[in-house]
């Protein structure tokens, strides 16, 4: 989004709620105008003054709430707010160039929604339950428990730091800090302290600038422990979840893509790759439930391997209609069952596969799929060198290449990649660059072995839903990708570049957090849990109930899809509001040295970068590395020690890992709905 470009807040309201909106629009900018850098102060009394908005407020009102709800969001988010004659616009403002002062405004629009949560009364609750002391079967614990004490850091880092030897102040060292990994699964306890581990790792995370939001689909939490101080502390924390299956320079940068992805893999004719694509082809027709499609003669038997144009166009209109189908009844107590463990009978996998949202989605992928076999018989029937070759430089053909990648790519990114949500140390061991130990340990063969042990016998959702039956994809986790919170580079993922061999692989490369490029900036993190309220209560009524089900099969992002539909139902543009503006830079680290044919399709086995065979011992080199490359000459920097001894246990209590919640409440304008 262009910095300063004016985007017209003009929602389809009746006359009454349409004056009523003008009117409360200059009554903020009047406030607003009076104390220019007190934005949150006239936000907060601007919303005061809504609170004698019905308390069972009609479909108008709601929708005069939202308008209203996400004006001040983007207002508080730094976004500027402009009258003119009759219309209402807003502008989104570049943060400053510095960058000081741009990563100061990012943190900033991050902690208003933070904040939020944490004056949630069930949050706010939670994080003192956590920090008082309770009886549990390893003694009297709380989460203080799990917190290294600065002060006794800093006095054994000090000592070490008078050892002049090399290797004996690195041996020192081992015996100060020596970090190990530390999966978290529900119901498990710590050892040392009776907590559970999901509550451990739950409670840090509320120290994170970002609001604390759970993630739909595969997930992994994480947490890195100190084996050298009492009750192993907690380092820092990690999260793994389903990579997101659009992101433009990653895809780029696997091949992925439809232009140079598809150029890459036909660049050479050869017989090898023509009958690689016959059979992603054919697998995927294959593995497609098609029984109840051929009972109903919206396909034949015959018609899946020799297609004709009216098979696809009636799979299409078979598709349009049950999407209606199931928009009117989203049989949601169905896709909802036991997808948890994600295991069911094949009798269940069919009877999923026969709902109208799934019938909806195999119409079209049989379609797209048997349109891709029409353009192969044209241009690839046979398997000669030289027909091969025209067909490989055929835009037709190419474009239909380019089709069966997306599909592919689904399916891979699904299964062979994950996002890091969250990478961070806490106190004190933030200011030791536990960041890079933290980030640097999502490589460790630990975290793939894990990963296959949990996902590898695990039903897949959507692929046995698609198939009629049980379907294991067995993963093979080969690339990481996260992004920086700022558009500037992320401290704790640059300049990490370890040479494999350090660490014990064979292969002649290096771990390296490699920048991909800026994502566009596009998401709904500016908008708050208040505005996402409304539009709950705002869709419920409309349109004969909410078409956002979160059903785990109808799209990506259900919350993105729920305010985007909450947003048009007012006649906002959704589009251009859900551009928050904030570019970050896309990472990403390969674990095997062959993972582009993996993400492609062409390996089945990954050629990790490090041995497999002893996970831990790859964890405590990478750990190893961490001292000697970052820790020792962090130790010996003038202020660290200082700064590390801050962080007290002894009473007062002042320590970074603490949670520091909101002081005073601010009031919402959907709170009006609950007076």
């Amino acid at each position: 989004m262009t910095s300063g470009t004016n985007i017209t807040i003009a929602p389809t309201l009746e006359r009454p709620a349409r004056r009523a909106f003008n009117g409360h629009v200059c009554r903020l900018a009047e406030m607003l105008a009076r104390d220019p850098e007190g934005v949150d102060k006239a936000v907060t009394a601007f919303r005061s003054t809504l609170h004698g908005l019905n308390s069972c407020p009609s479909t108008e009102t709601l929708k005069l709430l939202l308008s209203l709800n996400v004006l001040t969001d983007l207002i508080l988010q730094g976004w500027t707010l402009r009258i003119e004659e009759e219309s209402v616009a807003i502008a989104y403002v570049t943060p400053d160039e510095d960058i000081a002062k741009a990563k100061a405004a990012v943190r900033r629009r991050h902690l208003i929604e933070r904040d939020s949560q944490l004056r949630e009364p069930a949050v706010a609750t939670f994080i003192r339950s956590m920090e008082q002391r309770r009886l549990t079967t390893s003694g009297w614990h709380s989460i203080y428990s799990l917190m290294r004490d600065g002060k006794d850091l800093a006095e054994r880092l000090r000592q070490s730091t008078a050892i002049a030897d090399d290797q004996l102040r690195l041996d020192a060292l081992d015996g100060i800090i020596a970090p190990y990994i530390q999966f978290v699964e529900p119901e498990v306890r710590c050892q040392h302290t009776g907590l559970l581990l999901t509550d451990v790792w739950r409670y840090f995370r509320h120290t994170w600038t970002t609001a604390y939001r759970s993630v739909p689909g595969r997930s992994m939490m994480i947490l890195i422990r100190d084996a050298a101080a009492p009750n192993h502390p907690v380092m820092g924390i990690a999260a793994l979840g389903s990579a997101v299956v659009q992101q433009r320079v990653r895809d780029q940068w696997i091949g992925w893509d439809a232009e140079a992805g598809v150029a890459a893999l036909l660049e050479v004719p050869s017989v090898s790759t023509a009958k690689w694509l016959h059979k992603e082809l054919d697998e995927r027709i294959r593995s497609t439930y098609v029984k109840d499609l051929i009972e109903s003669d919206v396909l034949t038997r015959r018609e899946l391997s020799r297609p004709i144009d009216e098979t696809i166009a009636r799979l299409r209109a078979e598709g349009d209609n049950a999407i209606k189908r199931h928009r009117q009844n989203p049989q949601k107590a169905l896709h909802k069952s036991h997808t948890k463990t994600g295991s069911l009978s094949n009798t269940a996998w069919e009877e999923r596969a026969r709902s109208q949202l799934f019938r909806a989605k195999r119409c079209r992928l049989l379609a797209t799929l048997l349109g891709i076999r029409q353009v192969f018989a044209k241009h690839l029937d046979e398997l000669r060198k030289d027909l091969i070759a025209a067909a490989f430089s055929s835009q037709h053909f190419r474009n239909s290449v380019a089709q069966l990648l997306r599909m592919i790519k689904a399916e891979r990114v699904g299964i062979c990649m994950m996002d890091i949500t969250v990478c961070g140390a806490v106190a004190p061991y933030n200011t030791l660059l536990g960041g890079k130990l933290v980030s640097a340990l999502m490589c460790s063969p630990e975290v793939t072995q894990f990963y296959a042990r949990r996902y590898g016998q695990q039903q897949s959702l959507i692929a046995s839903s698609m198939a009629g039956k049980g379907v294991i994809r067995h993963p093979s986790l080969v690339l990481l990708c996260t992004t920086s919170l700022y558009g500037t580079g992320a401290s704790q993922y640059n300049r990490i570049k370890i040479p494999v061999a350090e660490l014990g692989g064979t292969h002649d490369g290096v771990l390296e957090y490699k920048a991909l490029g800026f994502s566009i900036g596009y998401g709904s993190f500016h908008f708050s849990n208040e505005t996402v309220g409304i539009i709950n209560t705002l869709l419920a009524r409309t349109n004969g109930g909410r078409k956002v089900n979160s059903i785990f099969g109808e799209g990506v992002n259900p919350l993105l899809r729920k305010i985007r539909e909450g947003l048009d139902a007012v006649g906002l543009p959704s589009d251009q509001l859900l551009q928050h503006g904030n570019r970050r830079i896309v990472y990403g680290i390969c674990l095997a040295k062959n993972f582009r044919q993996v993400l492609l399709g062409l390996h089945r086995r990954p050629q990790f970068l490090l041995p497999q065979l002893r996970p831990q011992q790859s964890t405590e080199a990478i750990s190893a590395y961490w001292r000697r490359r970052w820790l020792d000459a962090r130790a010996h920097r003038p202020g660290i020690l200082e700064a590390i001894a801050a962080h007290t246990l002894d009473y007062p209590m002042k320590h970074g890992a603490q949670v520091s919640l909101p002081v005073t409440e601010s009031p919402t304008l959907f709170s009006a709905l609950d007076d």
